[in-house]
């Protein structure tokens, strides 16, 4: 470089511009470098051009550099036309005079030039400049379109999916720092890909109403916001409404009461910004177009559900209402909606999690601030409601499966379990999230599926507030921002785009087949629905997995697996094994008649979002669970020894009659705060 330019300066120059036209190369080391002799520079750029390029699109991959100044003429050739030679130097030059002389790299002890090429010629080993392709466990291949071969150990497949999900986090970081955690204004909008107008009205001067039905919450709700940004625009008065329904799947005394202590404080929130709360009790499908039409509503906002009810019900209220009003459906529930993360049925995780990952930026964003709508609602009043009747009243029905005391209701203590001082998940406990999938120490979980069940908070708070202490605990944070959004996002995806989410024609044709053929072998037990149900089986694991089901309101995640591959193997057939796997899942889970739910059991059964394994009796290609495989992951007999104190203690509480819990309490000027 000296002899073909002549000059000192002109040399670093060009040095600094030939690696200056990576993309994202900070400002910091090219004024450092600027200040940095000639003999350093051409050691660092022979270095560089040795490897890939792991900042920008562009990856230089050459195995031999000859000399820097072939490289540059090759370089100049290729033109980097994003960059001309001129911006780069002032850049650089400008960077140089504003930075400080601390930011000089420190000095090292330089090695000889011929020795720095020598280095760069020979490719060091056991390492490989083009990363070999690596296929997760269960995905298909998007050339051959054929179903995967399992992979040799399901370790393997760990540090796949481990690299893949640290990638996540660092796309979540990355998202908050291209997003302000300042809250943006409310008058800014929801973001139109949250929303989907299903229907066109020619009022314009009604007021809006919102129907609540999925996410049960006053702060953080995208749908409540809609309502209120479309009401302040329209200048009309805005409200919002639920349904209570008489029976809902297998719901009982438990989900109702957790779910109507958490309507109370939602209520107690929406009167401190003066939107008025509707109960109204029947069929949605007549109890909401009649209020409409009773309001004369302009607008119709209601919750996303991917369920087949949540659709059934959507569909009705939109025939029965009048054409005078416009509806509108709005995805509060996922991080990323949708059908913005995927327009078709993903086979797994891993074609689905770069689609996710890419549109972190555009939608994992803070909330604006729930404000007041402008004008009072003056359509009539809502009928004062009395809550601790209406909990005794349907707590009638299905008492045999009573309320849980460990887990307060409502959006405040919702918030309190996530990002509390004294017992938040992000503050004190996300530490041992790497313990998740050890059920002998339940200080490992999160606690917080009945609260996202229920919507009593956003999934997108929760990532929200994990990413802020990523930097400490990273591994735990991107394991939790896995489970949350990628596959919290595949089983949305399963349940919107696959009607038979909950039965065997929704398995993929590979674990049909495999299943029929398997179907008429010879079990070596049977057990009856009360049996299971009554946790009365030969193995003391799956007792204490069901046991705790029924008594705590909430198995182990990794239970859960385990606990449905035992029903496949002990039951008649697997339609057999998926209904009661199913039927149990929604009776007695606190989070249960959800779309993970679902998604768990046809994993388990059917071999959703997996592979196919080495083929076996019964199982057929399933993927095959046992008690030894257990008691090397994890001490078996702590577990079952923890869930055996956990029963007596219920027990005893349903003895003594004490099993009511804990009223939820609205926290007076909360409803303004995260």
């Amino acid at each position: 470089m000296r002899d073909l330019h002549g000059s000192r300066v002109t040399h670093v120059m060009r040095s600094v511009t030939l690696y200056s036209g990576c993309a994202n190369f900070s400002s910091r080391w090219n004024a450092a470098t600027f200040r940095t002799s000639v003999f350093y520079t051409e050691k660092r750029a022979l270095t560089l051009f040795s490897k890939p390029c792991l900042h920008g699109p562009a990856a230089f991959k050459s195995n031999t550099v000859q000399s820097l100044a072939t490289y540059a003429r090759e370089f100049y050739s290729v033109g980097f036309r994003t960059h001309s030679v001129f911006e780069v130097r002032r850049s650089v030059t400008c960077s140089a005079v504003r930075k400080s002389s601390k930011e000089m790299p420190p000095k090292k002890k330089l090695k000889a030039l011929s020795v720095v090429k020598e280095e760069v010629h020979s490719e060091p080993k056991g390492r490989s400049l083009k990363p070999p392709k690596v296929e997760e466990e269960g995905e298909v291949s998007e050339l051959s379109r054929k179903r995967p071969k399992p992979s040799s150990t399901v370790t393997e497949e760990d540090k796949v999916t481990e690299s893949r999900v640290e990638k996540l986090g660092k796309d979540a970081a990355a998202a908050a720092s291209s997003n302000s955690e300042r809250r943006p204004p409310l008058s800014l909008g929801v973001h139109p890909g949250r929303i989907q107008n299903l229907k066109l009205g020619e009022n314009e001067h009604g007021p809006v109403v919102y129907w609540m039905s999925r996410d049960h919450r006053s702060r953080d709700n995208w749908a409540l916001l809609h309502a209120v940004h479309q009401a302040r625009e329209k200048g009309v008065p805005v409200a919002v409404a639920f349904n209570l329904v008489e029976s809902f799947l297998e719901a009982r005394a438990r989900h109702f009461g957790f779910m109507l202590r958490g309507l109370r404080v939602v209520e107690q929130n929406l009167k401190a910004v003066n939107i008025p709360f509707f109960l109204f009790r029947g069929n949605p499908v007549e109890t909401i177009p009649e209020f409409l039409k009773k309001c004369n509503a302009s607008l119709l906002v209601m919750d996303y559900s991917s369920l087949r009810i949540g659709r059934q019900w959507r569909n009705g209220v939109c025939e029965n209402v009048a054409s005078s009003v416009a509806v509108a459906e709005v995805d509060a529930h996922n991080v990323v909606p949708v059908w913005r993360a995927s327009d078709k049925l993903e086979y797994g995780a891993r074609t689905i999690r770069n689609k996710i990952n890419n549109q972190l930026a555009e939608f994992l964003n803070e909330y604006p601030v729930l404000e007041n709508p402008g004008k009072p609602w003056e359509a009539g009043a809502p009928d004062t409601i009395d809550w601790d009747a209406l909990i005794a009243e349907v707590s009638r029905f299905g008492s045999e499966v009573p309320e849980v005391t460990w887990c307060e209701a409502g959006e405040d203590a919702a918030l309190e379990a996530l990002a509390g001082k004294s017992k938040g998940f992000v503050n004190i406990r996300i530490r041992n999230y790497v313990n998740r999938n050890d059920p002998s120490k339940p200080t490992g979980l999160s606690g917080l599926s009945p609260y996202l069940h229920y919507g009593h908070i956003s999934a997108q708070r929760c990532a929200l507030e994990a990413r802020k202490v990523r930097k400490v605990h990273t591994k735990s944070v991107d394991a939790f921002l896995e489970e949350l959004i990628v596959r919290g996002g595949l089983a949305e995806n399963f349940c919107h785009y696959q009607p038979n989410y909950d039965n065997l024609k929704g398995a993929w044709g590979w674990a049909q087949e495999s299943l029929r053929i398997h179907a008429k072998d010879k079990r070596e037990v049977v057990y009856t629905e009360s049996e299971l149900e009554a946790g009365k089986t030969h193995d003391k694991l799956w007792n204490a997995a069901q046991l705790e089901m029924v008594y705590y309101g909430k198995m182990h995640g990794f239970m859960r697996m385990y606990w449905a591959k035992k029903i496949l193997e002990w039951t008649e057939s697997p339609e057999e094994a998926l209904r009661i796997a199913i039927y149990l899942n929604d009776k007695y889970e606190l989070d249960g008649r959800d779309p993970n739910g679902y998604v768990g059991c046809m994993w388990s059964i059917c071999g959703i979002h997996d592979q196919g394994w080495k083929e076996r009796p019964v199982f057929g290609k399933i993927r095959y669970m046992n008690f030894n495989g257990c008691k090397r992951k994890f001490n078996v007999d702590g577990y079952i020894m923890n869930v055996n104190q956990m029963v007596a203690k219920t027990k005893k509480q349903l003895k003594e009659g004490s099993t009511t819990a804990a009223p939820s309490k609205p926290v007076a000027g909360k409803s303004d705060k995260l």
